[in-house]
């Protein structure tokens, strides 16, 4: 799974960029560079996931092709992330099977998820066709979607935690409850408001184009926001059925519905546009081997939010059934591969960037660096 070439070629590009230096005040990649003299898979991987491909170092480099140096940090730093994707999954087979095949794995696992969810329900005498009082639950019930999603939730939270450990073991951090938590929440803060897509000036990063712009930022966070409020929206609902008594379905006015509905806005706005830009971008800094596992994911977001909007409005209808059961298999899909793709680098990446804090905190007490107010001299 990893690639020797990969790394061989990661170690070269650092071991220049270290010598010239040009860059770093672009990002944290370049500033965690210099505190290394050798490079190897681990430490590319950290650098890797710091990484956010703004693509400013490409644009600025000297040494970019054509030059004979051929120096390329955002396409092979997205190489090696992808890499990093399998080489710390688990079970790794999935991992392996994912990253060779994701697009197909994802196309099937829905559709395959989508047919058995629809033979469940006729199999269990429900009207797959016609129209229910209860909406959705009319063609399968609450307890056995809580069951099946139930199952699949831990065995996903099982994974995720499982990869997480294994990268935070590579980044040799401490144990969490030895963690500097200052650094860690400058870690959280950066990792949240995307700090490192600024292009290290202000201006935003230069992707697609040359061109310094801000609208990465805004279609990652509209991905982001809308995710988050289509899991508030889960957990409200969870909470109002079994905690309040207040069983589904609910009303539009309700903040199940209020928080899935901008929330399934923000799926469709955030990835459509990052699609259109990923298609615009430069393909000499988006890497060679991961645009069909980046594509796939943004799409499965995409496919979950205009299915989820498509059955709230058809929960009245005869098409209910075919509605849901297309639905829930894309969205089964979706959670059995976050594991395992460009989902699990958003934890790789904020651990990257709490270790990157932490170093900064520790290089600082080192060397004996003070901020020192400057005061005006009269």
């Amino acid at each position: 799974m990893r690639s020797t070439a990969n790394v061989n070629e990661g170690a070269r590009l650092m071991a220049i960029c270290n010598a010239c230096r040009y860059c770093e005040g672009h990002c944290a990649v370049f500033q965690a560079m210099e505190l290394r003299l050798e490079f190897n898979s681990d430490n590319l991987d950290y650098l890797a996931n710091l990484c956010h491909n703004c693509g400013s170092c490409y644009h600025h480099c000297q040494y970019a092709p054509p030059h004979e140096f051929k120096l390329n940090v955002p396409g092979v730093f997205a190489d090696l992330r992808k890499e990093s994707y399998g080489q710390y999954a688990w079970p790794k087979p999935m991992g392996k099977l994912y990253n060779k095949n994701g697009l197909w794995v994802s196309i099937i696992a829905s559709v395959v998820i989508a047919l058995a969810l629809a033979l469940t329900a006729l199999g269990s005498g429900a009207d797959f066709w016609g129209v229910h009082e209860q909406e959705f639950y009319g063609v399968l019930s609450h307890n056995a979607m809580v069951s099946v999603f139930g199952t699949v939730s831990l065995f996903v939270l099982l994974a995720l935690g499982l990869s997480m450990r294994n990268f935070w073991r590579a980044m040799n951090l401490p144990a969490p409850w030895d963690l500097d938590w200052r650094s860690v929440r400058t870690g959280v803060k950066n990792a949240l408001s995307l700090k490192y897509l600024d292009g290290g000036n202000g201006q935003g990063c230069a992707y697609p184009t040359e061109a310094p712009s801000h609208i990465r930022r805004v279609f990652h966070q509209l991905t982001f926001w809308g995710f988050m409020l289509c899991f508030a929206s889960t957990s409200t609902a969870t909470v109002m059925h079994y905690g309040l008594d207040l069983p589904a379905p609910y009303g539009y006015v309700s903040l199940p519905k209020l928080f899935g509905i901008l929330g399934g806005f923000g799926l469709i706005l955030g990835p459509l546009g990052l699609l259109w830009i990923k298609r615009k971008a430069d393909r000499n800094t988006r890497g060679e081997q991961n645009q069909g596992m980046d594509i796939t994911f943004l799409w499965l977001l995409l496919a979950t939010s205009v299915t989820g909007l498509g059955l709230m409005l058809l929960a009245d209808t005869q098409w209910v059934g075919l509605t849901l059961s297309v639905h829930l298999g894309v969205v089964m899909t979706l959670f059995l591969t976050m594991p395992y793709g460009k989902f699990i680098h958003g934890f790789y990446r904020l651990i990257a960037l709490v270790a990157f804090a932490m170093e900064q905190e520790e290089h600082q007490a080192r060397v004996g660096v003070e901020q020192i107010p400057i005061k005006n001299v009269g």
